[in-house]
């Protein structure tokens, strides 16, 4: 079963769309949630949940599974995509920086 991931990003992140570009390349899917274009309660509650999952509320903070990845770091995703559902689309990565 492949991973559930959710991205937690700001429009104008560049790791944030660093980390997005890197998943779609491999045709991974995940939800993305722009906390800078959410306002009102909904804005509230999600700052409530990545509070809890990255105190310092930095950007990207990514869920693979149970894995919490604060940045974009390619090698803690790869390892959380392997640990979560085999590694499926992570053959032949050949990703370049934009």
């Amino acid at each position: 079963m492949p991973a559930q991931i959710k991205i937690f990003t700001l429009s104008t992140c560049s790791h944030c769309t660093q980390a997005k570009h890197y998943l779609e390349e491999r045709e991974i899917p995940y939800d993305s949630v722009s906390v800078d274009f959410m306002s009102g309660d909904d804005r509230t509650r999600v700052l409530e949940t990545l509070r809890q999952l990255n105190p310092a509320i930095t950007f990207p903070t990514i869920v693979i599974g149970d894995t919490v990845i604060v940045g974009f770091r390619r090698d803690e995703i790869d390892d959380a995509l392997r640990k979560c559902d085999g590694g499926a689309g992570l053959q032949g990565s050949t990703w370049q920086q934009p």
